[in-house]
């Protein structure tokens, strides 16, 4: 028993001290050679302060929607819904958005709206849509603020965020940044 035990304890204790002192101090030093310190990116517009790494809530027709939350954008407690694709009350969830955006987008079919756009992301938080995402929505946001559908893509051309080196992951647009860019836009 002896032969096992303090083994296991050492063990136990080299851990501790590993994950909790210095892998905790390496995590934090390489943060503070990022921007803002590991802080996020935040954007001060208007006297308002905005962190573009969170989801933010926009539904007005004026504005590009952004994906829903499982959490209503809560930063304090990120988390999926941990429903299923067949669970019944996920999919009348998902189901009710839908209805929502035809409602608000009449000129979109069904089999047009991209998947984000009715469901929530595994952290309930992300920020990004597709660039699908956006342009499903250009015809109400035109009409909404009676600005032309080629200054809109123009627009989401310009906000759209190359994949990192140009390989890894897919082109999006941070919404909370295309929506402030879409408030200064002049048609």
């Amino acid at each position: 028993m002896k032969t096992n035990i303090f083994p296991a304890i050492r063990l136990t204790i080299v851990t501790i001290i590993f994950f909790c002192g210095i892998y905790t101090g390496i995590v934090w030093a390489i943060a503070q050679l990022a921007p803002n310190n590991g802080k996020g990116e935040i954007i001060t517009q208007n006297g308002k302060t905005y962190y573009a790494n969170i989801g933010q809530s926009f539904t007005e027709d004026k504005y590009f929607n952004s994906r829903p939350s499982a959490v209503n954008y809560n930063a304090a407690g990120s988390v999926g819904s941990n429903k299923g694709p067949s669970n019944p009350d996920y999919l009348a969830q998902v189901q009710a958005r839908i209805d929502t955006f035809i409602v608000h987008n009449p000129s979109v079919k069904k089999s047009d709206i991209p998947s984000e756009l009715v469901t929530a992301s595994g952290s309930g938080l992300d920020p990004n849509i597709s660039v699908e995402a956006a342009e499903v929505q250009v015809d109400r946001i035109a009409k909404e603020r009676n600005i032309s559908t080629e200054a809109l893509q123009q627009l989401i051309i310009n906000q759209t965020e190359k994949p990192l080196a140009g390989m890894f992951g897919p082109e999006k647009l941070n919404v909370l940044k295309l929506n402030l860019a879409l408030d200064h836009l002049k048609n």
